[in-house]
């Protein structure tokens, strides 16, 4: 009996040894899965990256209408047009927003001689545009035609 405790034992032994090499990933499975995380990831960031821009032009659609009302409201409170957009705040706008898309307020305003009505006096800033020159991947137009 001595003879055969010993032969299973030794079994045993090449078993469990079998065992724990097969316990962990090979390289060739954790680099299959690396890869895998990184494909995922760098389409999440495209994603985040498309979901910026679309913030960013949404602002700034909100800020080219609300910087425009404001001008239509200078020019009918006081029967002039603004001459530049500065004479927008305090009272029409409490303060002038930066472009989303050049993060700097350098709006290009337009200047024209059109009067809204009779009473009118002068004519000055009409409309008012960005500065960027890039184009929209959206909408494939200019920004500064907006």
């Amino acid at each position: 009996m001595n003879r055969i405790q010993k032969r299973n034992s030794l079994l045993l032994s090449t078993a469990r040894g079998k065992r724990s090499r097969q316990r962990g990933f090979t390289l060739i499975e954790l680099l299959i899965v690396i890869s895998i995380i990184l494909i995922l990831v760098g389409m999440a960031a495209a994603n985040y990256q498309r979901a910026v821009l679309r913030s960013k032009e949404s602002v700034l659609k909100e800020d080219l209408m609300e910087i425009r009302k404001a001008i239509d409201n200078y020019t009918l409170d006081k029967q002039a047009a603004p001459q530049s957009l500065d004479d927008l705040v305090p009272q029409y706008l409490h303060s002038m927003p930066a472009d989303p898309i050049t993060n700097a307020k350098d709006w290009q305003p337009v200047i024209d001689s059109v009067v809204l009505t009779p009473d009118q006096a002068s004519s000055g800033v009409t409309d008012v545009h960005s500065a960027s020159d890039k184009v929209s991947p959206f909408e494939n137009t200019a920004y500064n035609t907006w």
